[in-house]
């Protein structure tokens, strides 16, 4: 053969051997295709999806806080947040360098953080973001993506947060109603399985894993009217007198609900960045005071009631100070004999001293006992106080007299104010409650436990009417056409080793209408340091005001006018 010869065998053979190994190439890719698509086919489908398969959450929003007509003190409102795939968003670090920008967050601290959660496929860039703002931010990019939550919102801001308290990030009760509530008002979170493309959209659902559940909603018993009229109250006697705190709780007579419970200072539960704990505090149920001549009337009752005595009984005041174990105890001048009702009218410690001497020291405390003095007042709040009141078998003689009006003891004004509404309602015990009340739980025929006489009682808020009369230290908490029945407190501040010189607490405590006792109101304001500090000045003024609006809003009837100005005569010719 020739060199031409050898040349067109060794180019066939060649060429045969090529066409050979992609004929085998393609056999095996055929083959291979044929395995793959038909042999294996569900198994690589099925690992194909669980790929791409994801677990996630169904939000559901917590149970709203309401006032008893509806009105909403704590709702959810949806929200966004945004959320990236560390391994995602890291291969993408343009678009992730302007995400941080809109989101006004630290580049270099962001990749940083991705980075060292570069194994876990979910990571927050910032959570709870308006809807619309979240959408703005993700849309379009690969690796961002939203979750929908809710954010608590407070619509009535500083008036109730010291009630309503409020919840941290993720939607858990820390303070107030939220907190003592948790498990009633929090939300159960469903979950869904579906499956998700590359960009972390839904293209499908599968199952639902667990259904979302809702939380519960809380009525309170608060009348948002009243608690927006305490507060604006209350916030512009705290201005006007200079005063370093105060509180007022305004209850119903016949089943002991909350109708208003406000304090100064607040705090806005919307903003809460600059929130101290000073603020936070519900200081109606939290803080406690020596109350001074408000505990009195229960000073008088305690004595009628075992006996030592009655609607006449004249106590002799002179010469305005009397010595027990080497201390004086004094009036602010020497007003002789004086009946029952000259002894609150005139407030005289004095009086109320011997009278409390008489008693044996286990019947006055067993007395305050049984009217709520030292113990809760059963509202179910986070920090409430229950008081401060010895047993008589720690009392020396001095505490035993100076008990009498309103020192030694220490309470707090929601526990003043449960005690008069027990005045209020025939000596009854009064169960304060902070939630309405069903129908059901305040049955016609139910027999509450009585903590004095009704006659006792009824006698002792007959003598409060002459303390708000004309000649009474508390002629500022009239409110015209009604008959009032009240008692002023002023106390000094004790410290450690004995009492402030020039610090006080004025307080007010009182029924309406005196007639048929439908509200309770008790006022206290702290450190007043200008324009007076007598309760009757001070505390007086702010009750008048929010009574005046609480009885107009109630539609509670004002008295016959023939029956109250033969009534308010009868009271000035006593005074």
């Amino acid at each position: 053969m020739t060199k031409a010869d050898n040349q067109a065998v060794f180019f066939t053979a060649r060429h045969y051997l090529v066409l050979t190994m992609l004929l085998v190439l393609l056999v095996g890719l055929v083959g291979r295709a044929f395995y793959l698509q038909i042999v294996e086919k569900e198994f690589l489908t099925s690992q194909g999806v669980q790929r791409q398969i994801r677990t996630i959450e169904t939000p559901a929003y917590r149970g709203a806080i309401l006032d008893r007509f509806g009105a909403p003190l704590a709702i959810s409102t949806p929200v966004d947040s945004v959320w990236v795939n560390p391994s995602e968003i890291l291969e993408n670090l343009s678009a992730l360098k302007t995400v941080t920008a809109k989101l006004k967050l630290d580049y270099r601290s962001t990749v940083t953080t991705l980075k060292q959660k570069a194994n876990k496929e979910f990571v927050y860039l910032k959570r709870q973001l308006k809807p619309e703002v979240a959408q703005a931010i993700a849309n379009g990019v690969d690796g961002v993506y939203l979750q929908r939550e809710y954010h608590r919102y407070y619509p009535a801001g500083e008036v109730v947060s010291h009630l309503v308290g409020f919840t941290d990030i993720d939607d858990r009760g820390q303070e107030g109603l939220e907190l003592v509530y948790e498990n009633w008002l929090k939300a159960q979170p469903g979950q869904r399985r579906v499956i998700r493309n590359r960009k972390g959209e839904v293209i499908e659902e599968l199952a639902q894993v667990k259904r979302a559940r809702s939380g519960n909603d809380v009525i309170t018993s608060i009348d948002m009217r009243l608690q927006y009229i305490a507060y604006r109250s209350l916030a512009k006697a705290i201005q006007y007198h200079g005063a370093k705190s105060g509180s007022v709780v305004l209850l119903d007579v016949q089943n002991g609900e909350v109708l208003a419970m406000v304090n100064q200072p607040s705090y806005n539960p919307n903003q809460r960045r600059k929130m101290t704990a000073s603020q936070q505090r519900n200081r109606a149920l939290t803080d406690v005071f020596e109350p001074g001549s408000a505990i009195k009337p229960f000073t008088l009752a305690a004595a009628i009631d075992h006996g030592k005595y009655h609607r006449r009984s004249k106590i002799d005041t002179s010469p305005g100070w009397f010595m027990v174990k080497g201390h004086a105890v004094k009036d602010i001048r020497d007003y002789g004999k004086l009946d029952l009702a000259g002894i609150l009218r005139k407030s005289s410690n004095v009086g109320a001293s011997r009278i409390a001497l008489s008693l044996k020291g286990e019947e006055l405390w067993q007395s305050f006992v049984d009217y709520g003095f030292g113990g809760p007042t059963g509202v179910s709040f986070p920090a409430e106080s229950s008081g401060y009141f010895r047993h008589h078998s720690q009392w020396q003689p001095l505490d035993h007299a100076t008990m009498g009006f309103g020192y030694g003891l220490s309470v707090s004004i929601t526990q003043l104010a449960r005690a008069y509404g027990m005045l209020a309602n025939q000596g009854r015990d009064l169960e304060v409650s902070l939630l309405k009340k069903q129908d059901d739980e305040i049955p016609e025929n139910a027999i509450a436990r009585h903590v004095m006489k009704s006659s006792t009682a009824s006698l002792i808020v007959e003598m409060m009417e002459e303390v708000v009369g004309p000649r009474g230290t508390a002629a500022e908490a009239a409110v015209t056409g009604y008959r009032i029945a009240g008692k002023t407190g002023t106390a000094k501040k004790s410290i450690a080793g004995g009492y402030q010189e020039d610090d006080y607490l004025a307080v007010f405590a009182g029924i309406a209408p005196a007639s048929d006792p439908r509200l309770v109101m008790a006022v206290m304001i702290d450190e007043p340091s200008q324009n007076g500090y007598y309760g009757g000045k001070v505390a007086a003024p702010v009750f008048r005001e929010v009574m005046t609006n609480a009885l107009r809003i109630l539609d509670i009837a004002p008295d016959d006018p023939s029956t109250l100005q033969a009534h308010l005569a009868h009271k000035e010719q006593g005074a």
